[in-house]
């Protein structure tokens, strides 16, 4: 690497610093564009499998799951990689540098591209960002020789960046200093410390009164504090913000000229631009805002992820074969809310389908996605049987059958996502003004109602939906999100009985849009589980309901000194005849020493399968002392607490106190 800094003109370098890198042949560098996507699947490359929307992926609560689907999507990464090298295709798309995942906290229901995110919680987004970035750069670890980089993740947006869509080339964040160490960038932090990930992108917004891509704190934060020495990318033609005028789209502003806005990022910290900035560096380079030193040190994080992430891996001798339950992606995303006995159906009930999303097959695919082979809608798959349908106990084929009415209602990426030129009632520009269920749809479902039907609404969503108007007139509810190729079979083996095993909400559900802050307020208050009011909510972070009826089996042990809870997870009885049957056991912390802190704060999951009709079984859970820091207000860091802090742990199966039964626990140093 050093040889080639060494061989390289000044231009050269530049010309490396921008994501379109042009051929150098001299020193054996092809071309190469470092912006790809892989957000729920390889995106925007033609013909790639597309698994659910990031939101759906966290209802799993099953890192280890993702991690391992992060590695298939990795090894058709590479597959595609390869085909474009044979045809010579050098362009976006086509690399192995991915711009996921997006782990910005999902702070309020109505940004549009919360869909993308892993929800409104640092300690499952941390989890689910880390095996992101852990499957997709080291996938299949051990079919490989060493530990290769199969492909570069990339942790965006750094910092604080979660809304209003319409606004963002001009928004400035405001926050305090709790709610950024507490909130905003434990998940960064926690991934940068724990993982190798390749890349960080810094976002579109201020953050208290300076863009993120020039932002002098959060730079210091990013290299001082956590010593973070990968690559650090601008949000694509994020630096036009700072000093492009712009009577259409208003901008940041902050800079006079565009070589001092790049005199301010890659004098500093930045070291990539997804743009089209190449005269402005040159510009700033020439005018002695950034010295070559600089340009040198840039280069150096820029080659070693390029040349390793694209250097062919090693096979090792033994591969490993590996059994997977693909259809699992699928139906453990998708959240079981209401049942008032109508699921799972019988093979003899008669269906009638209804609503706007159920032969919709773009709605599955979500945003940043690939184009898969077929995609199974819902109204597709529930015109088929399913293959495993068992009878319950007691069930005779002389049983009355129900008439039963599927509505597959909700929104669609059509009406939420990012910077979208939408403007009607409820939405604007991306995002939604309004969290209620679309009004004729409402009406819709009552009419049905009324005809005698029970209904079953399956809610496609990005997002979370108030349902305080139409719940009453639903039988049962289920949340499949933007729920990717295979979600229409996810949802007939789900509501069919055939599978047990449905997911948790990654976000609350509130009761109103009247319950929620100011959309473009970022202070914490009322916000998410760990600061809203109670009456404010629907269903909590966390709730899902199975067909099965799972509680905890005694008391659960705490190993203070080890940091661990133990316990047993008793199967008390079950409505369908599936073989296994899922439930997620919840950890979480509440700070009886800081009136500030959250109401509670999750900090371990654990999902745990059983038998049917088995009673007890096991699980051990290992706590993160990263996540048991606290807020002192007078250096404004996360701290370790002292030796013999008191907490009291909750533990159970939703975030809802009633779910859930306290333990103390008293902290020990472990120095």
């Amino acid at each position: 690497m050093e040889w080639l800094i060494d061989n390289l003109t000044l231009d050269e370098k530049l010309s490396l610093m921008v994501h379109h890198n042009p051929a150098i042949p001299r020193v054996g560098l092809p071309a190469y564009s470092w912006w790809n996507e892989a957000l729920h699947g390889v995106g925007r490359a033609g013909l790639a499998t597309v698994y659910p929307m990031p939101i759906a992926l966290a209802a799993t609560f099953d890192p280890s799951g993702i991690e391992f689907l992060f590695s298939l999507v990795a090894n058709e990464a590479r597959n595609k990689y390869h085909a474009a090298q044979d045809t010579g295709g050098t362009g976006d798309y086509t690399g192995l540098t991915f711009f996921t995942p997006n782990i910005n906290i999902f702070r309020d229901p109505r940004w549009g591209r919360g869909m993308e995110t892993y929800g409104e919680d640092p300690y499952l987004t941390a989890m689910m960002g880390r095996a992101c970035v852990n499957g997709l750069q080291h996938a299949w670890a051990e079919n490989y020789v060493g530990n290769p980089l199969i492909t570069a993740a990339c942790l965006k947006h750094f910092a604080v960046h979660s809304g209003p869509e319409g606004i963002r080339h001009e928004f400035d964040s405001r926050v305090s200093e709790r709610d950024l160490r507490t909130t905003y960038l434990p998940a960064f932090e926690y991934i940068i410390k724990n993982t190798d990930v390749q890349q960080v992108m810094c976002g579109y917004n201020r953050l208290n009164g300076e863009p993120c891509c020039t932002n002098r704190r959060l730079f210091d934060i990013l290299r001082n504090e956590w010593h973070y020495d990968g690559i650090l990318v601008t949000d694509c033609w994020a630096l036009n913000d700072a000093y492009e005028s712009d009577t259409v789209i208003p901008r940041h502003r902050t800079h006079a000229t565009a070589a001092l806005a790049y005199g301010d990022a890659f004098g500093r910290e930045v070291d990539l631009e997804c743009g089209s900035g190449l005269p402005a560096l040159r510009e700033a380079v020439h005018q002695g805002l950034v010295p070559e030193s600089k340009v040198d040190n840039h280069l150096r994080r820029i080659l070693r992820t390029r040349l390793a992430v694209t250097d062919e891996p090693k096979k090792s001798e033994q591969q490993t074969e590996y059994d997977i339950d693909f259809l699992g992606f699928f139906t453990r995303s998708i959240v079981l809310l209401k049942n008032n006995g109508i699921l799972p159906l019988r093979l003899d009930d008669s269906l009638r389908l209804e609503g706007p999303n159920m032969w919709d097959s773009l709605m599955p695919l979500g945003n940043y996605n690939g184009t898969p082979r077929h995609t199974v809608t819902i109204g597709e798959a529930l015109q088929n049987k399913p293959y495993c349908h068992r009878k319950l106990e007691g069930e005779s084929d002389s049983s009355p059958s129900k008439r039963v009415l599927i509505y597959a209602g909700g929104l669609n990426p059509q009406l939420e996502g990012e910077e979208l030129p939408v403007e009607k009632e409820g939405f604007f520009r991306g995002d939604r003004t309004l969290i209620e269920l679309p009004n004729e749809q409402v009406e819709e479902i009552k009419a049905l109602k009324a005809q005698g039907y029970r209904v079953v609404l399956v809610l496609c969503t990005g997002s979370a939906i108030a349902l305080e108007n139409v719940i009453d007139h639903c039988d049962a509810l289920l949340v499949a999100w933007y729920g990717g190729e295979q979600m229409g079979n996810a949802v007939r083996e789900l509501l069919f009985g055939c599978r047990d095993d449905f997911g948790r909400l990654p976000v609350t559900f509130y009761r109103s849009s009247l319950d929620l802050p100011p959309f473009d307020d970022y202070h914490m208050q009322d916000r998410t589980y760990r600061y809203a009011d109670r009456s404010h909510v629907e269903y909590p972070f966390g709730f899902g309901l199975s067909y099965s009826y799972h509680q905890l089996w005694g008391t659960p042990v705490v190993d203070e000194a080890n940091f661990t809870v133990s316990g047993l997870v008793s199967q008390c009885a079950t409505d369908c005849k599936a073989f296994l049957h899922r439930t997620v056991v919840q950890v979480y912390l509440k700070n009886d020493n800081d009136p500030d802190a959250p109401v509670k704060q999750l900090i371990a999951v654990k999902p745990v399968w059983t038998v049917s009709f088995e009673d007890k079984v096991p699980f051990s859970i290992q706590l993160d002392p990263f996540w048991f820091r606290q807020f002192n207000p007078q250096t404004g860091l996360l701290q370790e607490p002292v030796d013999g802090t008191h907490f009291t742990l909750q533990i159970g199966f939703s975030s809802d106190d009633r779910d859930l039964i306290d333990l103390p626990f008293i902290y020990h140093n472990r120095k």
